[in-house]
């Protein structure tokens, strides 16, 4: 698999269900099927992963659950600013559980992974945590300040721009040190082979 799409793959599912959520929200106005609609897919998700025998992180299960409870909530209360909060309470919990070190390795092709200083990789988990905390910030001081359709509109564009962004800068990041790392290895192992 192409090492860009095999990190990308997993962070595209972690926080679709939420992308899913601003996208109808924008476009439809409809809180309740916006909420319906990301909950649905959060669990068609696992649902997926499940029948293909493969592990689920704790991030999505963390994001799934969140939007469960509080989307069924919102369903309940028809209070669209609840339901936009809820995206605040997804955002921080996610935050949360990318403050463990070492998360990213996930998203890390296998190929990278021995190449690559646990620093770097851990202090871009650690940025990621900071991405994601402060969306999620945005996300409630809109949802204090404006509208549903602005607070969505904002989101729509903001949530996956800054994560596309951040994710260029560290798969350019990775890929370079990596390579340069191979390349290092494999002309110190040639040097080896030549003096023996």
């Amino acid at each position: 698999m192409n090492p860009f799409l095999y990190a990308v793959r997993p962070l595209a599912i972690d926080l679709a269900a939420t992308l899913f959520f601003y996208l109808i929200l924008a476009t439809t106005h409809n809180v309740a099927l916006a909420t319906g609609a990301g909950m649905v897919l959060g669990l068609a998700q696992v649902a997926l992963m499940k029948l293909r025998h493969r592990p689920i992180a704790l991030m999505q299960w963390t994001s799934l659950t969140l939007v469960i409870v509080m989307g069924g909530l919102t369903l309940i209360t028809h209070d669209a600013r609840f339901v936009l909060i809820k995206a605040s309470i997804v955002y921080a919990a996610i935050g949360c559980a990318m403050l463990q070190p070492g998360w990213m390795y996930r998203y890390v092709p296998p190929i990278a992974t021995d190449h690559l200083p646990r620093s770097l990789v851990v202090g871009f988990g650690y940025f990621w945590a900071t991405l994601i905390f402060g969306t999620g910030a945005l996300n409630l001081y809109l949802t204090l300040t404006a509208g549903p359709t602005v607070v969505a509109q904002v989101m729509s564009l903001w949530a996956p721009g800054s994560k596309i962004t951040l994710f260029a800068i560290q798969y350019l990041s990775f890929r370079s040190i990596a390579r340069r790392s191979i390349i290092a290895a494999r002309h110190n192992s040639e040097g080896l082979t030549a003096t023996c």
